[in-house]
């Protein structure tokens, strides 16, 4: 009888095993689907869906800006490059405001520091590219002499809605490299 048992046993154990497995199986076949098919099917648009504290592409406000670098200073990874001048008029200035969101973790330490708030967290996320050179999100244009703000000033200038500055960069870095999303629709529908 024993050996019957021991014969018998992790047959049962295995069916038992198998029926529990089938049905949870069925009853998940009977159930709706809760796939999204981002994004053409969400309901309200990914960026409405996100919290208030999103940490998204960074953005600078020029007209707030102080030039005082501390962003730069305590990017762990060198991501922000500011290069700051002095004009014939002995005036100084910023010529170079760079942040490379290839490289970029969004860790927010660059933020915090800033006295005037003028670097931000945007809920803009979506920036694919095929050349990471086109990552570097250049604030000001070649050959531009931006004078940086006064911190009294600064402060009584109202920053501009979440993502604004950003999503014109991002067409603009789109128009410079017009055959990049060309070649990002054909790999990505092939």
């Amino acid at each position: 009888m024993s050996r019957m048992s021991e014969y018998v046993r992790p047959i049962v154990n295995a069916s038992k095993t198998i029926f529990e497995g089938m049905v949870v199986t069925f009853a998940n076949m009977l159930r709706k689907p809760v796939t999204i098919q981002y994004p053409d099917k969400t309901e309200t648009p990914v960026r409405q869906q996100l919290p208030p504290r999103y940490r998204g592409f960074l953005e600078v406000d020029l007209r707030r800006c102080t030039a005082c670098r501390l962003c730069m200073n305590t990017c762990p990874i060198d991501c922000i490059r500011i290069d700051v001048e002095k004009n014939e008029e002995k005036k100084r200035g910023m010529t170079v405001f760079d942040i490379d969101l290839g490289k970029c973790m969004f860790c927010g330490l660059c933020v915090e520091p800033c006295p005037t708030g003028c670097i931000s967290f945007t809920p803009e996320f979506e920036g694919a590219a095929l050349n990471s050179d086109s990552l570097v999100a250049r604030f000001i244009d070649d050959g531009d002499f931006i004078l940086p703000a006064k911190a009294k000033e600064a402060a009584g200038i109202e920053p501009p809605e979440p993502g604004s500055i950003v999503r014109k960069l991002l067409k603009k870095m789109q128009d410079e490299n017009p055959g990049e999303q060309g070649m990002m629709d054909k790999q990505l529908h092939v």
